[in-house]
Formats: structure tokens, sequence, C-alpha cells
């Protein structure tokens, strides 16, 4: 099966870099929305069987111009959300980014015990993340697209990709409409295949003057607490 995870369009709280996981959450910028109109020609001549979204409004909002390209209805799934702030909900100093990421990259490592402050550990995000894309890939597409978030589809890669080590998705920016894509099974493994740290419509569509937590390094959210 091949897999494209595509992370939403850029979101007011992006913007501001507050960690903002609660539902229904933020639509999109006007960037937002101009990226996700170049995500149908960024995937231009790859066959996409079903299109999924998460519970979110910012992803849905971004799916559409894929789903009306294709001519694809929209499924949302339940357990494809973002990975919740908990006690960090909003924040957006610095301290609080750090422990955020450095949390949900111990998930990605392995360490699936640790918790987020007020909020879930790694075993309830894989559980409800896991679910969803085994749902997908045993729904017999041969090729799927993904609308999620930044934090949940890093963290995701981080864990299940064999080609790449666990820390190569906590060392790689995912701008907003990045796409990810991998190939495999949860039965024989994935292979990571393609990964866009920039949106799909190139730097022109970037905003450096963004700080976007969930889209950000480790090591810049460790540089910038210390």
């Amino acid at each position: 099966m091949r897999l494209f995870l595509i992370r939403h369009g850029q979101t007011p709280a992006n913007v501001l870099g507050q960690l903002d996981t609660a539902h229904p959450g933020p639509g999109l910028t006007a960037r937002g929305h101009e990226q996700a109109a170049r995500v149908p020609d960024a995937l231009n001549g790859e066959p996409i069987d079903a299109l999924f979204a998460s519970t979110l409004v910012r992803t849905q909002l971004t799916a559409n111009p894929l789903a009306d390209a294709r001519k694809l209805d929209v499924e949302v799934k339940s357990g494809l959300h973002e990975i919740e702030a908990g006690e960090l909900e909003m924040r957006s100093d610095h301290h609080s980014v750090r422990r955020y990421l450095e949390t949900v990259f111990a998930w990605g490592s392995g360490e699936l015990d640790v918790a987020m402050p007020g909020g879930s550990t790694g075993h309830e995000f894989f559980g409800r993340y896991n679910a969803d894309l085994r749902a997908i890939a045993e729904s017999g597409v041969a090729s799927a697209a993904v609308v999620s978030h930044g934090a949940a589809i890093r963290v995701w890669v981080a864990a299940h990709a064999q080609n790449v080590a666990p820390s190569f998705a906590g060392e790689n920016n995912l701008d907003n409409t990045g796409i990810v894509a991998l190939e495999g099974s949860f039965t024989d493994g994935w292979t990571l295949t393609r990964w866009a740290d920039q949106p799909v419509g190139g730097a022109e569509l970037a905003d450096a003057t963004a700080e976007d937590p969930a889209g950000e390094t480790l090591s810049e959210a460790r540089a910038a607490d210390s």
C-alpha cells in the first residue's frame, strides 16, 4: 500500500506558535487555504483511491481541494487527530514547546509510558492512530491520502519507518501541507519514500515568521529554551 500523510494548512495558532490541539480547532489562515489549494497539483500523477481527514476542522478544510480535484469523499476518522497537549494546551512559551516535543518524540523512540503533562501516554496515541491506519490499510485500497497533523505524523513515522532512524522525524521540519509518503503494510513494515519539509507550493508559501511548534525540530526547540 502507498500511504500519503499530509499535514494540514497553516492555522492562526501556527502563526502564534501555540500548542493548539483541542477539538474542533481553528480553521485555516489565508495562506493555509492557498497551501491547501496547491495539494492537488503536488499529487498530480499519483493514484489516490481514498481520502481521509481527522476530526479537527483544519484537516478537513485542507482535504477539500484534493477531494474536489479527484472527485473523492473525505472520510473523517476519529483517531487521526493531533497529539493532545494536556496541561500545555494553548501555551506558546519555549519551555512548554520543548516539553511537548520531547514527550512525543520519546514515544517515537519506543518510550510509550512517558505521559504528556495532564495528558495521554504513547500507548493511547498509537492505539487510536494505528487503529484508523490499520482500518484504511485493510480496506483494500492501493493508495490512500490522510490529512493529519504535524506532531502526529512525525511521531508515527519515527516509530514505524524502517529505513530511517527514529531521530529522523524529530530532526527534520514538517511544514504546513508538507507531504510524507510511505510504502508497505503493518504486516511487512513501512518504508519512507518522501519527506517534504516545505509547503507543497514551495518556499513562496512558507512562513518564516511563524513559530509553528508542531513542525519544528527538537534541536530548534531545545535551543530556543536554553
